[in-house]
């Protein structure tokens, strides 16, 4: 089984060789490497090319966002299976490849998701918060709640079957595919109790707060293009879910 790994990057010298390092270093070897740089001028080019055997595929040019890049990597793709690995994130250890192949070798498997951490940028070592997928259910869209994106892997048929990512959101556009496919299309997925990928603390949709009224907004957007019912208050009340849990 080939699984297609897909990163998209700009300016991302500082991070992306972990991001590259920890693909190089799974035990499943069955991998197609596929990396999308958005024209940067920092020296990310530098290190994509310095990595050429074990990067299959690369592209760097200009693009309309991270959403765009990602589906010029998905069309690029050949694998069995596709997953994003963002440019400042890596896999937590040399199995986790592995450990997704074997989900998927079960036919009726059509995704997989587990858990992620976040850690402090300054020191990779020190887990902030950890993301758990394991009580996720699909009737959880509604409230502002997705099963961990960096995790999921799905079979490539279905994006061409269900479509891509839609390029006029700024922040959610993974949210609305996940939407598409688990809650719209049914796909049956399998939750894998695994910490699976190391995110740094800080991405575009918690940077501040009117990013967190442009990703709700989007949230609650895609959710009415796809004929789920929810409304402000509903997605909001996850804040006081989060809160709730912090005292636990």
């Amino acid at each position: 089984m080939k699984i297609s790994l897909l990163t998209v990057s700009f300016n991302s010298a500082a991070t992306i060789g972990d991001t590259i390092k920890s693909i190089r270093s799974q035990d499943y070897k069955d991998i197609e490497y596929i990396v999308v740089d958005g024209n940067s001028n920092d020296g990310t080019v530098s290190i994509i090319k310095s990595n050429e055997d074990v990067i299959s595929k690369s592209l760097s040019e200009p693009d309309k966002g991270i959403y765009d890049a990602m589906n010029k990597a998905m069309k690029m793709a050949t694998g069995d299976v596709v997953g994003i690995l963002n440019s400042d994130d890596f896999y937590s250890d040399t199995t986790i490849i592995s450990k997704v192949a074997a989900a998927f070798a079960d036919p009726s498997t059509d995704a997989v998701f587990g858990d992620l951490v976040f850690v402090d940028p300054a020191d990779l070592s020190k887990v902030v918060r950890t993301y758990s997928s394991a009580h996720w259910k699909p009737y959880k869209f509604a409230w502002g709640f997705m099963p961990a994106h960096p995790t999921f892997f799905v079979r490539r048929k279905y994006y061409e079957q269900f479509g891509l990512f839609k390029t006029d959101y700024k922040i959610a556009a993974d949210y609305e595919l996940l939407i598409r496919f688990l809650l719209v299309k049914k796909l049956k997925y399998k939750y894998l109790p695994l910490k699976m990928v190391v995110m740094r603390k800080g991405g575009v949709s918690s940077r501040n707060l009117m990013s967190n009224v442009t990703l709700n907004n989007e949230i609650i957007r895609g959710c009415r293009e796809n004929g789920i019912y929810t409304n402000v208050f509903m997605v909001y009340s996850k804040y006081f879910r989060k809160l709730f849990e912090l005292f636990q």
